[in-house]
């Protein structure tokens, strides 16, 4: 099928090394689908490849491209593969690798589903990470029950301001940890309380039954916000002090059921689905920030590290 154009980097650094090349549209497989991607999503994870923060895991083979999530439609199917069909309208995730900021990339079936009905790319693609993310953290690994309370740290962000839509959702007391200028936007999503990160002192916060951080900064001090029986679920790492992290989260296991739970996502089909469904009905809706253009990627990611960031910044790939 020839070229495409795609986000890539050739080496590690800030934000300016990012830029539009070309490469080969993905052959697919038999049992593949082929994805034309319309929007991509900018996370916080984007932000750690580039900088070559996780080195070790994504080496030193380059170019490397960017993005996890995104929603398109499917452009070509696969002989073995049944139930999706050409033209359909699709969300999804590359799993364990990256490079959905590009106009085509090759899946399987079980990554994608799909897209929500009544959301265009852009918004759908801002739901996604989030989503999948905060129903396995406050369902399946913390079991959140109604009229627990529930603190979510860094309440305005990509996951933080889904978080708080599920954990309204699913009946709990949320408090939030957010910046000053989007304290009502956070009460807006289903927060009870909203507090400012910077001036409220972990302290006078009181005691939670589940606490999901999204920061990934001094968890063990978070920790301690657990009430007897509480659980804490963690799905960022500090990545600038990535020992000390380390020691904490194992450090945290001696604690039995207080301990950090730490996952990294990796949703396949039947969750994409679940979300969908969710976001259909209205119980989840999208927050995008700014949507950029293909050719100011390095814009988003630069806009993601400057802070106060209210849902999602996306990447506009192809026009729907």
């Amino acid at each position: 099928m020839g070229e495409m154009k795609a986000v890539l980097f050739d080496r590690y650094g800030p934000p300016e090394v990012l830029y539009v090349g070309r490469r080969p549209v993905p052959a697919i497989g038999p049992d593949e689908v082929l994805v034309r991607v319309l929007a991509a999503g900018v996370n916080g994870g984007d932000l750690h490849d580039r900088a070559g923060k996780v080195r070790l895991v994504t080496g030193r083979a380059f170019p490397k491209g960017c993005g996890i999530d995104f929603a398109g439609e499917v452009a070509e199917v696969g002989a073995a593969v049944t139930g999706v069909r050409e033209g359909e309208r699709v969300w999804g995730l590359l799993g364990r690798r990256t490079g959905s900021m590009a106009e085509y990339v090759a899946v399987t079936p079980r990554r994608i589903a799909p897209a929500p009905a009544n959301l265009t790319p852009e918004e759908a693609v801002s739901l996604l990470a989030g989503a999948t993310t905060a129903l396995t953290a406050l369902r399946d690994k913390a079991a959140l029950q109604p009229g627990e309370r529930l603190l979510v740290r860094g309440g305005s962000g990509g996951v933080g301001s889904v978080a708080v839509q599920v954990g309204r959702m699913m009946g709990a007391r949320v408090t939030a940890l957010a910046g000053a200028k989007n304290l009502d936007f956070v009460r807006g999503l289903g927060a009870e309380e909203a507090l400012d990160h910077r001036t409220t002192p972990l302290s006078a916060l009181g005691r939670f039954d589940v606490v999901l951080d999204t920061v990934g900064t001094e968890q063990a001090r978070v920790r301690r916000l657990l009430a007897p029986g509480g659980r804490m679920v963690a799905v960022a790492p500090d990545l600038d002090r990535p020992l000390a992290w380390l020691g904490t989260v194992l450090g945290s296991v001696a604690h039995g059921k207080g301990r950090i739970r730490f996952f990294s996502g990796n949703p396949e089909g039947a969750l994409l689905a679940e979300a969908a469904r969710l976001a259909e009905h209205g119980d989840l809706v999208p927050v995008v920030d700014t949507v950029h253009p293909l050719d100011r990627a390095a814009d988003a990611q630069r806009a993601l590290e400057a802070g106060g960031v209210r849902g999602k910044h996306v990447v506009r790939v192809a026009a729907a």
